[in-house]
């Protein structure tokens, strides 16, 4: 059932007060209403107004901020991203350097152990040489004594030992030179 057809029953057929028209009320409620808007409009409505219009100024002053703060974030994105780029491009070019600079250094150590080894391979090649040298020269030393003592037991006499040595010292450097020399000459006492 409708509230308004309760409502109408309970009144007892009498129609609804609230849907009578009485024009008592209806003047002074015009009268309270003009009342009413000309004292809000004199005191009121300018604060009023003013609160909006502040609080659209603050709205429009807060999305201006918060687009300027959008901007800068993008800038500051940019820049961002362009540094780290440039980070990457820094890191690889050292990463390159660094490649080129152990390639240097290993052709270097390659290069000094080269070097090294072949001044060992000299050095060894020249003490060899003398050794060899000081060996033929200590051979010469003893067929040089052993020279003197066959030629001593042969003549039966000793001569000045000095003397023979440097006798026989001469005759093996003749040899030694590729001289030939002739049976009996350079050797005192020879052939007679």
């Amino acid at each position: 059932m409708n509230i308004l057809a309760v409502v109408l029953q309970e009144a007892g057929g009498e129609s609804f007060p609230l849907f009578s028209l009485n024009t008592g009320v209806v003047i002074w409620t015009l009268i309270i209403f003009l009342g009413l808007v000309l004292v809000l409009g004199k005191w009121a409505w300018k604060p009023i107004l003013g609160a909006l219009e502040a609080r659209e100024r603050r709205i429009q002053d807060i999305l201006d901020a918060a687009a300027r703060d959008r901007a800068e974030a993008e800038k500051a994105l940019q820049e961002h991203r362009r540094q780290l780029a440039e980070a990457r491009q820094q890191a690889q070019e050292f990463l390159n350097e660094g490649r080129q600079a152990a390639e240097r250094l290993r052709q270097e150590m390659l290069e000094t152990a080269r070097r090294q080894q072949e001044e060992l391979l000299t050095r060894a090649r020249d003490d060899i040489r003398r050794e060899q040298d000081s060996a033929i020269q200590e051979i010469r030393r003893e067929a040089v004594d052993l020279s003197l003592a066959a030629a001593s037991k042969l003549v039966q006499r000793r001569l000045d030992s000095a003397e023979d040595r440097r006798l026989v010292q001469e005759y093996l450097t003749q040899l030694s030179s590729g001289a030939g020399v002739v049976a009996g000459e350079g050797v005192p006492g020879a052939g007679a």
